[in-house]
């Protein structure tokens, strides 16, 4: 399904591109701030509740918040909520729970990254198998983010397919590179703002122009279960597993945390973005149902629920308003994976395995090419893979299942070691795979892939800790 090109598409290309242009000159005149790594990987850890909610909150609202929950919400109604809600728990845990515990141990031990605290906690070979897992899957949720710009790009203006991948990524490397998490914190702002006055003006209108609420109801498909709030056809609470957990230990998300200038600003920023993102769950939903008054055949193509609410529910001016929005969202929440990147590979990587002499303006120069390296690949990728969840499933299951039981074990005991972690990092990734080869979880919801995965490693973590309780006690 390919709807007609907006008609007024030079206009809102125009506007994508003045937008673009602002957003890079912005994080270049931020970029003057940046003094070394200590700028760029923790912003100097002086982020304020104001902007540690306008970082995690951009990073959180991307392609799986708009492109993607909107083709749930397409697909399978208001239980949609589940997909943004989840993350929304998942940083509410995160800002009362763990990144409290974890700010402390990294303002503590001058910790940069993820893979720092995993080293510090465990030891280098836990550091460094997360390091390559995670770089490797991270690729995959980069070129989510550009997917959705590209599919934006071409279906609402008529572009080539790689115009919006190209696009989306040269911005975003562009400010990231110049000033890593110091740069985007404060574009993430302008970036929130643009998404919020967005959607604001975009789901009304196009409710309207649609027939109102009752229009929606008369298209829904005929499933009891669309209208469900707990569980649609395909989504619905079954996404807690997937999505809290990823939420809690996201080596992105846990190296802004310990940007935080103290644990108030941490508890504050994280937890009202959380609340904000709950409430924020219901607009990608609505978007997505609306889409059926529009075009109810979409069929497997769902995912572009936004983009026909863009070309046929708003007139253009209002339509190129909701494209800069989607815009924002997406490249706001690419820079956070491109953040994870960069600062895995030079940090976890180069500095630890590679040169561990390097200086510290050896690091950022490494950041940053590591940062344009990874932009590049992720706009090949976004050209070559086909959706945003697919994308963005692999990514948070793997994170999920690798990172949880570790670091949740590790904030509250000194005594599991790298066996325990290795073993359960292992049985996490073996078990989330064989269930996905074999489709259990198409004979019952509750054997999700990430939920079995999670158990598994749990488990293996603990036996192993408990084989080895007797070796301890002897020594």
């Amino acid at each position: 399904m390919n709807p007609d090109p907006n008609p007024a598409a030079s206009l809102q290309l125009g506007v994508l591109l003045v937008y673009s242009v602002g957003l890079v000159v912005l994080g270049l005149w931020i970029s003057r701030r940046v003094e070394g790594a200590g700028s760029f990987f923790v912003a100097d850890r002086k982020l304020g509740p104001g902007l540690t909610f306008s970082t995690f909150l951009a990073a959180n609202i991307g392609a799986g918040s708009i492109i993607g929950a909107s083709g749930i919400g397409y697909r399978d109604g208001i239980s949609a909520w589940w997909w943004i809600g989840s993350a929304g728990i998942g940083s509410l845990l995160l800002a009362m729970w763990i990144g409290p515990r974890i700010w402390r141990v990294a303002t503590q031990n001058g910790l940069y990254t993820a893979g720092d605290y995993l080293e510090h906690r465990y030891g280098s070979a836990v550091r460094a198998t997360i390091a390559i897992l995670l770089w490797v899957a991270t690729l995959a949720v980069l070129s989510a983010q550009l997917i959705a710009m590209a599919q934006i790009f071409e279906l609402v203006l008529g572009t080539p397919r790689w115009v919006g991948a190209v696009i989306g990524g040269v911005v975003m490397t562009a400010y990231f590179a110049a000033g890593g998490l110091l740069t985007t914190a404060w574009v993430n702002m302008v970036q929130l703002v643009v998404l919020f006055v967005g959607m604001a003006i975009a789901v009304p209108v196009a409710l309207s122009n649609a027939g109102g609420w009752a229009a929606v109801q008369a298209a829904a498909p005929a499933q009891a279960e669309w209208g469900n709030f707990l569980t649609g056809p395909n989504s619905g609470f079954i996404l807690v597993a997937l999505l809290v957990p990823a939420f809690m230990v996201s080596p992105g998300l846990l190296q802004k945390a310990y940007g935080a200038r103290d644990e108030r600003s941490l508890r504050l920023g994280i937890g009202l973005q959380g609340l904000v993102l709950m409430a924020f769950a219901f607009v990608p939903a609505l978007l997505g149902m609306i889409a059926r008054v529009y075009n109810p055949d979409l069929g497997a193509d769902f995912e572009l629920a936004v983009p026909i609410v863009l070309t046929q529910g708003l007139p253009p001016l209002l339509g190129a308003i909701g494209l800069a929005a989607v815009f924002s969202a997406e490249v706001s929440s690419a820079d956070a994976v491109l953040f994870m990147l960069s600062t895995s590979l030079s940090k976890d990587l180069y500095k630890r395995y590679i040169r561990p002499d390097a200086s510290d303006s050896d690091l950022l120069r490494v950041a940053r090419l590591a940062a344009v390296s990874g932009g590049i690949l992720g706009v090949i990728l976004a050209v070559l893979n086909p959706t945003v969840i697919g994308q963005l499933t692999v990514f948070y299951s793997v994170m999920a299942v690798s990172l949880f039981v570790p670091i949740v074990a590790g904030l509250h005991s000194r005594r599991p070691g790298v066996p325990e972690a290795l073993t359960g990092i292992a049985a996490g990734i073996a078990v989330l795979f064989a269930v996905r080869l074999f489709g259990l979880s198409a004979t019952n919801r509750l054997l999700d892939p990430t939920l079995l995965g999670i158990m598994a490693s749990a488990a293996a973590f603990g036996l192993v800790w408990l084989l080895r309780r007797p070796s301890r006690a002897s020594q």
